[in-house]
């Protein structure tokens, strides 16, 4: 079992979403999330710039497609149309113009009605880089020499100002990397028509 196993209860509603098209995975890691939707049944098209996570991910699952790309390029040509995007922990490396062109082409991606489940670091995750590091911009530091945004509700709320319906959004503290507690906002997007 996961230590960190959010995903679980949203399985219903991806389901429901993603039908019998791929989720697309943005920032896999090692494959903790990848490993969860495919235990569920469900095709996965996952994305991460590092090909030791790739690698790591590919042995936890291996029936997923995976791409070792930056998520800012271009995502694979037939990722188009989908019902469920998952984005854990991973849009918080750009500068804000990025981030948001970032939101709205996951949104290009999803038709309408489509999720997107995602986490981000919140600015109360001190234990992770939300204090005492070199500011780059507003609530963006140069956390051990990696850029590392981090939100607040505010943020949260522009981010996905436009085009998007909020179905749920939760701050909260979780235990992915001990010992240290990290505190996220976990997001529940749907794609306006």
């Amino acid at each position: 079992m996961s230590r960190d196993p959010w995903l679980q209860r949203w399985l219903p509603l991806v389901r429901e979403r993603a039908g019998v098209l791929p989720v697309l995975e943005l920032g896999c890691g090692r494959g903790d999330d990848t490993a969860t939707l495919v235990g569920a049944g469900h095709r996965v098209i996952a994305i991460d710039l590092s090909t030791i996570s790739i690698t790591a991910a590919r042995v936890r699952a291996p029936a997923a497609d995976y791409y070792c790309q930056d998520i800012r390029a271009q995502f694979p040509p037939h990722v188009a149309g989908l019902g469920v995007v998952v984005a854990s922990l991973s849009l918080h490396y750009f500068a804000w113009a990025e981030t948001i062109a970032l939101v709205e082409r996951i949104r290009d991606v999803l038709r309408p009605g489509g999720v997107l489940l995602c986490r981000l670091n919140s600015t109360n995750d001190h234990h992770h880089g939300a204090s005492g590091h070199p500011p780059i911009e507003e609530n963006f530091y140069s956390v051990n020499g990696r850029p590392k945004r981090f939100f607040n509700r505010q943020s949260v709320q522009e981010l996905f100002a436009t085009g998007w319906h909020v179905l749920s959004t939760e701050e909260m503290v979780i235990h992915k990397y001990p010992p240290h507690p990290k505190a996220v906002w976990e997001m529940i997007l749907e794609r306006n028509a």
